[in-house]
């Protein structure tokens, strides 16, 4: 899907670092895909954690699975 987004030269300028894109279009679509990434990630832990989940799994086969964040 194609749409016009008005970025700020700076924050594009960061986008692109963070990334490691050179390219706007390809860091922007990498930096949308991480923060949905990371808000699924903030979302299963606070399941785990408030036990509104039957997920039984241990520390390294979530870590296998790339299922939470440390911080």
């Amino acid at each position: 899907m194609r749409i016009t987004v008005d970025i700020d030269d700076s924050e594009m300028k960061r986008i692109q670092q963070y990334t490691g894109q050179k390219k706007k279009s390809p860091a922007v679509s990498q930096a949308l895909a991480d923060y949905l990434k990371s808000q699924e990630r903030r979302r299963f832990v606070a399941k785990v954690l408030a036990g509104k989940t039957d997920y039984s799994a241990t520390n390294e086969e979530l870590e296998a699975q790339d299922r939470y964040e440390t911080r």
